[in-house]
């Protein structure tokens, strides 16, 4: 029985109780994200209705896939490149990170030919893959930039001492990359131990049988494994190339963190 327009109401209104309550959370807390978690929540809400749309159209006509896998990619550049704005060429270091790892992982993939080639299954596992090289470009950029604060002496001692700026910024990145990598690892090891992961479950309302389900969710870990591997440690390489010391945080930029 398709659902009607009160369910649909019910069901907003119970999004909205959940977002309130974790700003009302926050505000005790004062965390500082003011009302974010709700106006997250709503772009999500506008922009997932968006791409249903979109997909409708995309899976029966599977030409267009190539399309949406751009707009993607696009939309998680710019994301991550605003995260990393403060970098130097921050923006331009998170669109190649994002693109290259996510063409990377589905590239290998796709080859060893562990999920079916076609439009349905492209859109599912790119759509994960993009978004995780998304959060390893911010993750691994914020906390170059971070360590580079940090460790502004050590990294100017290097200078002094004539070396490259990738040797003066090397420790300062590899440190980054471990950091950003760390929260997917330990979800990794924790799956169906702890978490069932969306693209199980997923798989399992769509009609799978548990073990194809289990096969897909295991392609889709070591995508993103690689795929954030690969965008981390191009974010971390180029943002190590800079001659010039990480600028001192500003009140202004301390504020917006």
């Amino acid at each position: 029985m398709s659902a009607t327009w009160t369910d649909h109401l019910w069901f907003a209104l119970g999004l909205l109780v959940v977002a309130g309550l974790t700003v009302g959370l926050g505000r005790w807390a004062r965390v500082g994200l003011g009302w974010l978690p709700v106006t997250a929540l709503v772009r999500a809400i506008v922009q997932l209705t968006v791409v249903a749309l979109l997909l409708r159209g995309v899976l029966e006509a599977p030409w267009t896939v190539l399309a949406f896998l751009a707009l993607m990619a696009t939309t998680a550049s710019v994301t991550a490149g605003g995260r990393l704005r403060e970098l130097r060429h921050g923006r331009r270091i998170a669109a190649v990170g994002v693109v290259a790892g996510a063409t990377t992982a589905l590239a290998v993939v796709l080859a060893l030919r562990l999920v079916e080639v076609d439009a349905r299954t492209l859109v599912a596992v790119a759509g994960i893959v993009v978004g995780s090289t998304m959060t390893a470009a911010t993750l691994s950029g914020r906390h170059f930039l971070h360590d580079s604060r940090q460790r502004r002496d050590e990294v100017e001692a290097w200078f002094a001492l004539g070396a490259t700026p990738s040797r003066a910024h090397d420790e300062v990145g590899r440190q980054a990359v471990r950091e950003s990598l760390i929260p997917n690892l330990d979800q990794t090891r924790s799956t169906g131990l702890v978490t069932l992961p969306g693209a199980f479950v997923g798989a399992l309302f769509g009609g799978a049988d548990p073990v194809e389900a289990a096969q897909f969710q295991l392609v889709v870990l070591a995508a993103l494994g690689l795929s954030m591997m690969t965008t981390a440690v191009i974010v971390t390489r180029l943002a190590g190339r800079t001659p010039f010391l990480a600028p001192v945080e500003s009140e202004a930029s301390r504020a917006r963190r």
